[in-house]
């Protein structure tokens, strides 16, 4: 090594371990350029591979160029990505024009990056400068890396509450990324789901979203949320949608919260997803709509994101319907499920960790309650054809991380129920993240907080493969995968509807390497 490249990659290292140490700092003294700035709705960046990643933004060029207004004239940005705070070492940069077709939303794959690395991302435009964000590269997908650390939230109801969980998340320093799991944005009119009006957050437009302007409104309402600024600029995201990025329950065809009088259900879904592409730092494919994918973080860990949404037949009506067990109903679709299949069977990483959107566990309860039909017991074909392809091929840690059912939960996933715990284990786990403000059961039943713990005791005594089950709290987890162990820490706020909400560590639960099986951990992962 001459002299020149020791200097250069000396000065690389000093960077990362200035950075490290003083990334929260760098961060949040830019979020004062908020102010009287086109960049009102903040900076993200996500989908992160080794050498790239997507950085994102949206300009106002002027007052009345809101979200879905249609209005605004195109305008120059310029973008530039850095290891230094300062911004004098620029290792990648560009110029680009924005309009009104894209909603004025800038979306750039940042290329010729290196693996495992943070790096500095900013946009100027009339003379402001946005904020500054970070954007970390994933390992090489060779990498004997050890450790893999990520937040995991979902159901992020603007009326619900105030996103103190996406505050306190923030906060941490030490996080390689951000797993949205669904339900970033909510399509209900204000006062139909949340206390709303009651805290002074009033969904924009008030009525129930439905057209591509309406989406457009409601994105960027969410994006000016100040506690998911401070997330999108902590951290990368990569997620997935659930059913409200579109309506209640939607499946292929329709949705049960899209009637007749609303249009074209389809119209409507396409609607949707366009602005949740333009909104979203996701990479696009080929086909616009496909947001099924995987990424690969070294030979730890092995990431799969499901859309169970675009592709599913209508949900059965009740546990006692017979289509829940008819292979014709489906969740993922054929050509999905045989791609999920081969990654699951080819991947050689360690841990094989699934983005999934609903509960995957089964979770016994009356014959004729309509509930849980939505998640994958509505679709038992499908779910036991996955268990049965990772018996058959004797594939261990898989975990699936899941959102939308707004409570907590460590489970493991039965090989066969009635044999479970005596002949047989289990195929895989599951850790379920509480919602960040969308109602779960103290909410809806009005009852006191705490008030579910019986219910909780009836669900596992039901459920043996259940180990873990909290259905009160609101909050977030944090993920740590090294070699030993998949560790789910779960952290709740004191009160979403507190601006100033305090948050506090609530329990932790673990799989370790090649068991398949579900124990309490004693002490939450400490922060590095």
């Amino acid at each position: 090594m001459n002299r020149r490249s020791f200097l250069r990659t000396s000065a690389a290292a000093s960077s990362g371990l200035f950075l490290a140490s003083h990334l929260p700092e760098i961060l949040y003294a830019s979020a004062s350029a908020l102010e009287d700035s086109p960049f009102r709705h903040g900076v993200a960046s996500g989908d992160p591979f080794p050498t790239r990643g997507i950085i994102w933004t949206r300009v106002t060029p002027s007052d009345d160029a809101e979200p879905g207004s249609g209005k605004g004239k195109p305008v120059d940005v310029i973008w530039e990505v850095a290891r230094d705070p300062g911004f004098k070492q620029i290792e990648a940069a560009g110029r680009v024009t924005v309009d009104k077709r894209t909603d004025h939303t800038l979306k750039i794959d940042v290329s010729k990056l290196a693996p495992a690395t943070d790096y500095l991302f900013r946009f100027r435009s009339k003379g402001k400068t946005s904020r500054v964000g970070r954007l970390r590269t994933a390992p090489d997908p060779v990498a004997d890396n050890d450790s893999l650390r990520f937040g995991v939230v979902s159901c992020s109801n603007y009326e619900g509450g105030y996103f103190t969980g996406y505050r306190h998340l923030a906060q941490r320093s030490d996080l390689d990324l951000v797993l949205h799991l669904g339900d970033y944005i909510y399509e209900y009119g204000s006062g139909d789901y949340g206390p709303g009006a009651d805290i002074g957050r009033t969904h924009a437009p008030n009525h129930e979203i439905v057209s591509l302007s309406d989406y457009r409104t409601r994105y960027g309402q969410y994006h000016q949320d100040l506690d998911l600024q401070d997330l999108h600029s902590a951290a990368p995201f990569i997620t997935i949608w659930d059913d409200h990025e579109v309506t209640n329950d939607s499946y292929a065809e329709g949705a049960e919260n899209h009637q007749e009088d609303e249009g074209d259900y389809i119209a409507r879904r396409n609607d949707a997803y366009r602005a949740y592409f333009e909104w979203m730092p996701v990479r696009q494919k080929r086909d616009p709509r496909r947001l099924y994918r995987g990424f690969r973080f070294g030979e730890l860990v092995d990431l799969t994101m499901l859309d169970l949404r675009q592709y599913r037949t209508i949900q059965p009506s009740n546990q006692a319907d017979p289509a829940k067990d008819d292979p014709s109903t489906t969740i993922t679709g054929d050509p999905q499920m045989q791609w999920f299949k081969k990654r699951l069977g080819r991947e050689r990483a360690q841990w094989k960790i699934v983005g999934n959107q609903v509960m995957f566990v089964p979770w016994d309860t009356a014959p004729d309650v309509p509930y849980n039909v939505d998640a994958w017991d509505g679709y038992r074909a499908d779910r036991q054809e996955l268990i049965d392809h990772m018996s058959a091929g004797e594939i261990n840690n898989i975990t699936f991380l899941t959102g939308d059912i707004h409570t907590s939960w460590a489970a493991e996933v039965p090989l066969e129920k009635e044999t479970y715990g005596t002949i047989t284990g289990s195929a895989c786990t599951e850790f379920v993240c509480p919602s960040i403000t969308s109602d779960n059961l103290d909410d809806i039943s009005g009852g006191p907080y705490r008030s579910s713990i019986p219910v909780e005791e009836s669900i596992k005594a039901d459920n043996r493969w259940v180990k873990h089950v909290e259905l009160d709290s609101h909050g977030y987890s944090v993920v740590d995968v090294n070699r030993e162990r998949l560790q789910m820490d779960f952290y709740y706020i004191s009160d979403r509807t507190d601006p100033e909400a305090t948050q506090a560590f609530a329990s932790a639960w673990a799989t370790t390497d090649g068991t398949n099986e579900v124990t309490e951990s004693s002490e939450p992962i400490p922060e590095r």
